[in-house]
């Protein structure tokens, strides 16, 4: 099936939901100058400094108190993967401008990025090996938007859920992109989840931590805790 019969066929799904997107993230925050020195009272001394010469959109009504933390959670969850250089190829990117991926649940999160550690990050590094640790930050983003909904033709065309190979892909992405569209979504190739691939961050708001989650690799597969120590899911 080609691209262009492709299109002919696709429609529009008018999602308003929330999305869950999973990243790499510490479960515990650390304080950013206790490096510096052992007493608290220079920690905020350091953090007033550093408040008081950050730019505008750094800046708090309550400088000593409050940190930015609607706008780090904003750039975490969210405009990460639309910066510059942050732009990576995946399934549906070149590597020429960027795409935010979320899941209609966690455990289609997880699947994902699971098979994206152990086959890239651990491969690539010469890592795959037993006890390596990864923890990591799932984040609900609402999502509004009329999306291009690949699900009905992948019958027709299984390359859109290759498990390895995206060439298929990455020209729809860039069309798309090109195109204006505001995303996508697809079946996961990784299991039985729905993924969106969003490509103008307009159409995500308020994101919201939902857990924090911690890869072990054990015996060959990868343990999944969201509470420290309790295994919850095994892949």
């Amino acid at each position: 099936m080609s691209i262009g019969n492709l299109f002919d066929a696709l429609r529009l799904a008018d999602i308003h939901q929330n999305l869950a997107r999973n990243i790499v993230s510490i479960r515990q925050s650390q304080d950013l100058f206790d490096d510096l020195s052992p007493d608290p009272q220079d920690w905020n001394v350091a953090i007033r400094h550093e408040l008081a010469t950050q730019p505008k959109p750094y800046t708090s009504d309550s400088p000593a108190i409050n940190r930015p933390f609607e706008e780090a959670v904003w750039i975490e969850a969210v405009a990460y993967p639309f910066q510059p250089p942050n732009w990576s190829r995946s399934r549906f990117s070149d590597g020429s401008f960027g795409i935010w991926y979320g899941a209609d649940a966690t455990e289609t999160t997880v699947h994902e990025t699971v098979w994206h550690w152990r086959n890239g990050l651990l491969a690539d590094a010469g890592f795959d090996r037993e006890g390596v640790r990864i923890e990591r930050k799932v984040y609900w983003v609402r999502g509004d938007a009329a999306l291009v909904d690949f699900r009905p033709e992948i019958k027709r065309m299984p390359e859109l859920v290759h498990p390895t190979r995206y060439d298929a892909t990455q020209p729809i992405g860039k069309r798309l992109h090109r195109e204006g569209f505001p995303g996508l979504v697809s079946r996961s190739a990784r299991c039985n989840g729905h993924t969106f691939g969003i490509l103008n961050p307009a159409v995500l708001s308020n994101p919201v931590q939902a857990c924090s989650l911690s890869y072990r690799l054990e015996a060959g597969h990868v343990a999944v805790e969201k509470e420290v120590g309790v295994d919850w899911l095994t892949i």
